[in-house]
């Protein structure tokens, strides 16, 4: 697990632009944003084990257990990163991320929190300075507000939809790695007859 400090990042972090160095190849980088305890980053990396994936989440407590999770399991395609997402174009260079997932965030749905949504204008920019021109973006939630919020905002500027369904295990057609891989909100979601969306999308 590694942890910058503020003025780190801010002042140049070290890392940035260097990342594959902490794998030790240099296989495509994965981000999953607001992580928590990692679940989904873990799942993906012993998926795809020809990817590195770093979960980012700023609390500490969660991501330890992570990280403990993928030393107990011999990963060693995955790392993570505790640190605010607002900083996350400081942290990674231009073209150094090959996809980003935001799994189950805060929708923020009051209108004074739009600038906490991970998926607003700002947050958009940001993504784009980091991934590459095929670069992709997964949203999965239960969050139909957002999922619609996300969908409109992509529209309107233009973004490419690769795929979008929003209630992916009653509609067929999402891929694989969106129905088999599931955090343990999204069961309890699942429990209570809460849809589950997905969008992923070029910027």
């Amino acid at each position: 697990m590694i942890q910058p400090s503020r003025q780190e990042i801010l002042e140049g972090f070290e890392l940035k632009g260097t990342w594959n160095s902490i794998f030790s190849n240099s296989n495509p980088i994965v981000l999953e944003l607001g992580c928590g305890k990692g679940e989904y980053t873990l799942a993906l990396s012993e998926r795809y084990p020809e990817k590195n994936f770093i979960g980012i989440d700023i609390k500490g407590a969660r991501l330890w257990r992570g990280a403990k999770t993928a030393l107990e399991n011999k990963l060693s395609n995955v790392c993570f990163l505790r640190t605010h997402i607002e900083l996350i174009d400081l942290i990674f260079d231009s073209g150094e991320v090959s996809e980003i997932w935001i799994t189950f965030p805060d929708p923020q749905i009051k209108y004074k929190r739009t600038k906490h949504r991970l998926t607003n204008i700002q947050f958009l920019d940001r993504y784009k300075k980091i991934l590459g021109g095929e670069g992709l973006v997964h949203l999965k939630t239960d969050s139909e507000f957002l999922h619609g919020y996300t969908l409109g905002l992509l529209h309107g500027l233009g973004k490419e939809i690769v795929y979008s369904n929003n209630d992916v295990y009653r509609q067929s057609g999402s891929p694989s790695v969106v129905t088999e891989v599931q955090t343990f909100y999204e069961s309890q979601y699942l429990e209570v007859g809460n849809p589950i969306t997905y969008v992923s999308f070029k910027i």
